[in-house]
């Protein structure tokens, strides 16, 4: 039985509240409520746009549409991931150029991007991974070079900042995920950022089903593109609207937790801690460490009713990702497949205590190996 999960969505009852007023409202679909989460949203991150999405993986497959990358096309990606960060790039026609990761911050490294390269390459689209910042003094410098887009898999770091700027500030077009796993939530969800005007406005046509969203009235609805209903509705907009509202706490807390995690761990020789971007801010969507014999420690905490997990895929080993003709693997992906089978992920949410830390840290520390 699992006493300490790994994550807990923070739903007070003003959240709950709100969800309860949409309800009686009877406006369930996209509306007023999610027209003022984006507001919130992109007021938080300093952006110009902000566009809420059923998930983050519709939110990167529209910033493909948006800036018309399709067949013949290449998108360079981190080969740690989740699986959609590369399938989007596959379902829009183009194809994923696969690369390696740097060990110690577990974020596409800069020098493999260069080596991908091609004639064909249009866009980067890396990963913010667990909320630790991409280093885009490094990133910037290969996009004016070559002349790229960047599009962040920005799915763990809403509330991470580089050199002082906030995630979904950084990229031309940046992607939020709101599932359960991430500690502002929606349900399902995803938020789109961007300041370039054009994309943001044909981004928002394409997810209600291609209509003029500036000129259209009630009685004189127009339909400029073929779209699609990536609409995020006014009930799972309410959630996400009351966490936004108190998201200073809610990132204060789990900072103070990973502080805390890492002065308990600090000293611990078969314990590898991931590094932070330098200056970055990590916002600790999730607390990672690296260990031997990860998937043993994995269950021997699972028997002490703590929920612990890997951290992600390495997606050169599945099938999906091999022999398929819009995806291009590159090199042997050594600290890919090290972040793989050692990068263990630890309790973390708001109401977590440092007692509960504490016990945590000391069923891990005695697992023998």
């Amino acid at each position: 039985m699992i006493n300490i999960p790994l994550i807990k969505p923070y739903i007070n009852d003003e959240i709950k509240k709100a969800v309860y007023d949409v309800l009686e409202s009877g406006y369930l679909t996209e509306g007023p409520i999610t027209k003022e989460f984006e507001t919130v949203f992109k007021e938080y991150i300093g952006c110009n746009y902000a566009i809420a999405v059923t998930s983050c993986t519709t939110g990167l497959e529209i910033a493909l549409r948006a800036l018309e990358i399709g067949p013949g096309d290449e998108v360079i990606v981190p080969d740690y991931t989740y699986p959609a960060t590369a399938a989007v790039i596959s379902i829009v026609g183009a194809k994923a150029v696969i690369v390696d990761i740097e060990k110690e911050s577990m974020l596409i490294s800069c020098q493999q991007i260069e080596r991908a390269i091609t004639k064909n390459t249009k866009a980067i689209m890396p990963v913010s991974i667990f909320g630790n910042p991409l280093d885009y003094s490094k990133l910037n410098k290969i996009k004016e070079k070559y002349g790229l887009f960047i599009i962040e898999d920005a799915a763990c770091s809403i509330g991470a900042e580089y050199s002082g700027i906030r995630v979904g500030n950084q990229a031309d077009i940046s992607v939020f995920s709101l599932h359960p796993r991430k500690f502002i939530t929606t349900g399902e969800g995803g938020m789109i950022t961007t300041n370039n005007t054009l994309w943001a406005n044909w981004m928002n046509s394409y997810k209600h089903f291609g209509m003029d969203m500036n000129n259209s009235s009630r009685s004189g609805i127009q339909f400029d593109i073929i779209g699609t209903n990536y609409k995020l509705s006014n009930v799972l907009s309410a959630i996400g609207l009351g966490q936004m509202q108190i998201i200073n706490d809610l990132l204060t807390k789990r900072i103070e937790l990973a502080k805390n995690y890492t002065k308990l761990l600090i000293d611990q020789d078969n314990i590898i801690l991931p590094s932070t971007i330098e200056n970055g801010k990590h916002s600790y969507q999730s607390f990672c460490i690296y260990v031997e014999n990860r998937d043993y420690i994995i269950e021997m905490m699972r028997k002490k009713g703590i929920e612990v997990q890997i951290g992600s895929y390495a997606l050169h080993m599945h099938k999906a990702f091999r022999n398929n003709a819009n995806i291009k693997l590159i090199g042997e992906y050594v600290n890919s497949k090290y972040a793989f089978d050692h990068c263990l992920v630890l309790p973390l949410f708001h109401t977590l205590s440092f007692n509960d830390q504490d016990f945590i840290i000391d069923c891990l520390t005695r697992i023998p190996g």
